[in-house]
């Protein structure tokens, strides 16, 4: 019985990523169309990620996961001697850029992960943020930095045409969306 869930479960996750890597507009992705291609019951996302958006975030999560298990300076960053600030940068610009790449990922779940996502819940950022004060800014208040960065960014992606088209900031140019992160980090965490 498990094997088949876990089978089911991931009929589900191969059949969104397919999907969602081959669309032009994440609202085609539906949830009959990812239970048709995963040929399982259309209760059968509800029941193991409890939306379709559920489901598209845990496969954005897998490709994030890969990515920096795939890129050895990822695990550098982390853990080598770089200042906590500079890593924060370094974490985000690699994050804004893997939402880039995976846009249409990003455009179906931004909605989902703002609402959903718990204050607090970027653990990725925290710890930086944290060890950046020393102790000059409670763990309530490196959370919400670490919340108000993440949204920031999460939402520049999306609307990264009208940036580039009334701002004049052309996310997709890495040398613009590393100066972009780079700015953001110095306005939280100020100093």
């Amino acid at each position: 019985m498990k094997r088949d869930a876990d089978k089911t479960r991931q009929a589900l996750l191969d059949a969104a990523e397919k999907l969602m890597t081959q669309c032009d507009d994440p609202a085609s992705v539906t949830a009959r169309a990812i239970t048709k291609e995963a040929n399982v019951n259309l209760a059968m996302i509800n029941y193991f990620f409890g939306s379709r958006e559920g489901l598209i975030f845990e496969v954005f999560s897998r490709l994030q996961q890969e990515a920096a298990e795939n890129d050895p300076r990822f695990g550098e960053i982390l853990c080598g001697d770089m200042p906590p600030k500079e890593k924060l940068k370094e974490i985000h610009f690699k994050s804004m850029k893997l939402m880039l790449v995976n846009f249409s990922y990003c455009r179906a779940l931004t909605k989902y992960i703002l609402i959903n996502r718990s204050i607090g819940g970027e653990r990725g950022s925290v710890p930086f943020i944290e060890e950046h004060f020393q102790g000059r800014r409670t763990e309530g208040e490196c959370r919400l930095i670490a919340f108000e960065l993440s949204s920031l960014h999460e939402l520049a992606v999306l609307r990264k045409d009208e940036l580039r088209d009334i701002c004049g900031i052309d996310l997709t140019d890495d040398e613009v969306l590393r100066r972009y992160v780079e700015d953001n980090v110095e306005r939280f965490l100020g100093e």
